[in-house]
C-alpha cells in the first residue's frame, strides 16, 4: 500500500462527513459518528507510528499540530455523543483533515532524548490534552460568535445550516475552559517537576514558560469574571480567543521558530 493512502483516507472521511453537514444532507447520525470514529482510529494509528520511533519520540511541528487536532476532533466527537454538536463538527473536521495531510507531506523531525522519562510522558499527555481542549474552546468560541451574528442577521465569514441554542453552547464552552484550565495548571506544575528532575532547575523562564503563564492568567481571569460578574457572550469569546493565541505562541509558535526558521 502506498504510504500516503492511509493519510488520504482519513482526510477524505473527515471532509466527507463535514461536507454532508455543510450541505445539510439528511444522514443517520450514528453512521456519521461511526465514519468519524473510523477516521480517528486511522489518524491515531498514523500518529502513533510517526511519533513513537525506535530512537524515542519524534515531536516535530507537523506531528505536534496533527496530534493536537486529532485530540480536538476526538473531544468534539465525544462531546457530540451527549450534546447537540453534530453539525458543528463540520467546522472542526476540515482543519483536522488538512493537518493529517501535512503530517505526511511536510514531515519534521525533532527527537526527544528524554522521552523515556515517565514524568515527562505524563507531562506531555496532560499538556497535549490541555492544548486540545483550548483549541476546542477557541473553535467553539468562533462558532458562538458566528451563531450570535446569524441570530441578529449580520454577515459572517461562515454559515452552518443551524446552531444549537446559544446558552447551551456557552455552558459547554465554560465546561471545556474549566477542564482545560485545570489541566493547564497541572501542565505547569508537572513541567516544574520535570525541569527540576532533568535540568536541576525548578523553572526555566523562557519564551514558552512565560507565554504559558500569561495564558494561564487569561483563562483564570475569564473564569473569575464568569464567577464574579457573570461574563458571557462577546466578552467570553474575546477572552477565550486571546488566551488561545497566547497559548499557541507558547508552544507551537516556539516550535515553528526553532524547527522551521532556525532548523534546531
Amino acid at each position: 500500500m502506498p504510504d500516503f493512502l492511509p493519510y488520504l483516507l482519513a482526510a477524505l472521511i473527515y471532509l466527507a462527513v463535514a461536507a454532508l453537514y455543510w450541505r445539510r444532507t439528511e444522514i443517520a447520525t450514528p453512521w456519521s459518528q461511526v465514519a468519524v470514529s473510523g477516521a480517528l482510529v486511522i489518524h491515531g494509528w498514523l500518529l502513533y507510528r510517526s511519533i513513537f520511533v525506535a530512537e524515542g519520540m519524534n515531536l516535530g511541528l507537523t506531528n505536534a499540530i496533527s496530534a493536537i487536532f486529532w485530540l480536538t476532533s476526538l473531544i468534539y466527537w465525544g462531546a457530540s455523543l451527549r450534546h447537540d454538536l453534530h453539525r458543528l463538527q463540520a467546522f472542526v473536521l476540515p482543519p483536522t483533515a488538512l493537518f493529517v495531510l501535512l503530517q505526511w507531506a511536510l514531515p519534521e523531525t525533532h527527537q526527544l532524548s528524554y522521552a523515556a522519562e515517565p514524568l515527562f510522558r505524563l507531562h506531555l499527555v496532560i499538556a497535549f490534552t490541555a492544548y486540545s481542549l483550548f483549541t476546542f474552546a477557541a473553535l467553539h468560541a468562533l462558532l458562538m460568535a458566528g451563531a450570535e451574528r446569524a441570530l441578529h442577521r449580520k454577515p459572517t465569514l461562515f454559515r452552518l445550516p443551524d446552531f444549537p441554542p446559544l446558552i447551551s453552547m456557552e455552558n459547554l464552552l465554560f465546561q471545556i475552559i474549566k477542564l482545560g484550565f485545570s489541566l493547564l495548571t497541572l501542565t505547569l506544575a508537572s513541567g516544574i517537576l520535570f525541569s527540576e528532575q532533568l535540568f536541576h532547575k525548578p523553572l526555566v523562564f523562557n519564551h514558552k514558560t512565560v507565554f504559558s503563564i500569561i495564558a494561564w492568567m487569561i483563562f483564570g481571569g475569564l473564569l473569575l469574571g464568569r464567577w464574579k460578574a457573570g461574563w458571557r457572550g462577546k466578552t467570553a469569546v474575546r477572552w477565550t480567543l486571546s488566551g488561545f493565541v497566547v497559548l499557541f505562541l507558547a508552544y507551537l509558535g516556539s516550535k515553528f521558530v526553532l524547527e522551521v526558521i532556525l532548523h534546531k
